[in-house]
């Protein structure tokens, strides 16, 4: 399935949430706002000054209809109310007498004037933004209002310690239990000469977009529209490679694409090639927690090594998972000791672990089985760690 995405478009569920509130009178400074407000899929709330807790009048801007009025599910209006206020530097002298909250953005387009600082200080601004220079901060803040962004998902990356370790089995059965465990619960492939975790999950032929569609994305992801746009197999979604050529995914798509899946909260596992390139230094960059899955052989532990002084090159939390059958003189503490890295675990050995899976019941399927009890472990520990939860 081919095609791309940028931004998120309006009539998704971010179009529906509270928007900023715009305090000006500059007509130029506000057409640039309304622009990036759009641009961001949130819909303003304008005035001239700092408005009373009634619905104010419509604004007698004579070069635009007023504004609309929030549609429904959105937050009600007001300086104190608004998730996000954006005052024009023009209006600085109008709000100074506002109660102080937090989420004020004193907004100029003078890329020269040292006074602007001191305006921000009077009304107390969280920023001072110049335009044109800060409008991809904007819109990115603008659309963190939009999307109700709240706690970041938990991120979890797995890679194997060498081929064939069993992480991509790892990672689905993590993804399968957090669903199940009512987690929201996204899984990202991240590498491309893996064959494709939609296989894993007998998702193939699903309905969605894969990772080819966001090769040409730029800016900012909105994180419902990707959501929408994945397949969802077996309770979560599902990011991951198609069967076509090869394409190339440049690291900042990379790093907006999985910035996006985190926003919408809950649990997002990675799926991690063994090779060390730019994209997969952007997915490093913002995982929670690695899991290196290590099966207890001396070649496999020689080898985990190398994986695991690349990973740690970029990724602090970096924890070893083992796998049996052991070779003699070790056991999964002496696995860890040798790599220098905290244990995780011991993965019980499961059919589903050793051999790809005919796609009629994924990694993780079975509740009660002891894979599914090793992952619904972790999760309870890993959230207790990072203060995290159903999202």
């Amino acid at each position: 399935m081919t095609g791309t995405i940028d931004h998120e478009p309006t009539h998704t569920a971010a179009a529906r949430r509270g928007g900023p509130l715009i305090v000006t009178e500059d007509t130029e400074l506000l057409d640039d706002l309304l622009r990036l407000c759009a641009a961001a899929g949130a819909t303003p709330e304008v005035h001239h000054s700092v408005p009373s807790a009634r619905p104010a009048p419509p604004s007698p801007l004579t070069s635009r209809p007023p504004a609309p009025p929030p549609g429904p599910g959105t937050a009600p209006g007001g300086w104190e109310a608004a998730p996000l206020v954006l005052v024009g530097d023009d209006a600085a002298r109008r709000v100074r007498g506002a109660a102080r909250r937090r989420g004020v953005v004193l907004v100029s387009r003078e890329q020269d004037d040292p006074g602007v600082w001191q305006r921000a200080v009077e009304i107390g601004a969280d920023h001072v933004l110049v335009l044109p220079d800060g409008e991809q901060w904007l819109v990115d803040r603008i659309a963190d209002v939009a999307e109700g962004v709240g706690r970041p998902a938990l991120t979890v990356g797995v890679i194997g310690g060498r081929g064939g370790a069993g992480a991509s089995t790892l990672a689905c059965a993590l993804a399968v239990t957090a669903a199940r465990e009512g987690l929201r619960s996204l899984l990202v492939d991240a590498d491309p000469l893996g064959g494709g975790l939609d296989v894993l999950l007998g998702g193939e032929t699903a309905e969605g977009l894969r990772w080819p569609a966001f090769a040409a994305s730029r800016g900012r992801v909105g994180g419902g529209a990707l959501e929408e746009s994945l397949p969802e197999l077996h309770g979560l979604r599902v990011l991951s490679w198609d069967r076509g050529d090869r394409v190339a995914v440049p690291p900042q798509a990379v790093r907006a694409v999985l910035a996006a899946a985190r926003r919408g909260g809950g649990t997002v596992v990675v799926d991690l090639p063994r090779r060390i390139d730019d994209g997969t230094a952007e997915v490093l960059a913002q995982l929670d927690l690695g899991l290196l899955v290590v099966p207890a052989e001396l070649r496999a532990v020689a080898a985990a090594g190398r994986v695991a002084a690349a990973v740690g090159m970029v990724l602090r939390d970096l924890r070893v998972v083992t796998r049996g059958p052991y070779d003699s003189g070790l056991d999964d503490s002496e696995v860890a000791r040798l790599l220098g890295l905290p244990l995780a675990g011991e993965v019980p050995v499961e059919a589903g672990l050793l051999r790809a899976t005919d796609g009629r019941r994924p990694p993780g399927a079975s509740a009660r089985g002891p894979l599914a009890r090793f992952c619904r472990e972790f999760w309870d520990r890993a959230l207790v760690e990072t203060g995290g939860g159903a999202a």
